[in-house]
């Protein structure tokens, strides 16, 4: 069964829905490739898995061992090549980690570890380079 129903929807746009959910999301060319880049382009599209396959992955390890992540933030940078053939060059990640209560030096490490081996890490080719930059901060309490 398919996971998602893609309609093109002409001048370089697409309607994708989410089957299960039932959500949707628009992509558009991005500018410097004949687009309005009025929408996610499929190429920051793969960008925003890795980011997102990044946070989703620690916080369900971070959960299980009763540490919370809300207010985590992912700044995610897309490069293309600047030679043909055109392509994702490199990912870009500044994660700041919100964390309740603050995890333990060894815990940090294994959600460390998650950043460079989520399953949309080892999915991608491994010409294209990612860097992950981390840093945590402790949640305040009330």
């Amino acid at each position: 069964m398919a996971t998602i129903h893609i309609e093109y929807l002409g001048d370089l746009r697409t309607d994708c829905a989410h089957l299960q959910s039932g959500t949707h999301i628009n992509t558009d060319a991005p500018t410097d490739n004949q687009g309005r880049g009025e929408a996610f382009s499929p190429t920051d599209l793969v960008a925003n898995a890795l980011g997102t396959c990044i946070i989703t992955t620690m916080a369900i390890v971070a959960r299980r061992d009763g540490i919370d992540l809300k207010g985590s933030v992912l700044d995610v940078t897309k490069v293309m090549t600047s030679q043909p053939p055109r392509r994702i060059a490199r990912i870009e990640i500044e994660l700041i980690l919100c964390a309740m209560p603050m995890p333990d030096k060894g815990t940090r490490a294994q959600l460390e570890k998650i950043a460079h081996t989520c399953p949309v890490a080892i999915s991608l080719h491994p010409d294209l380079e990612q860097v992950v930059k981390l840093r945590w901060e402790e949640v305040a309490t009330a």
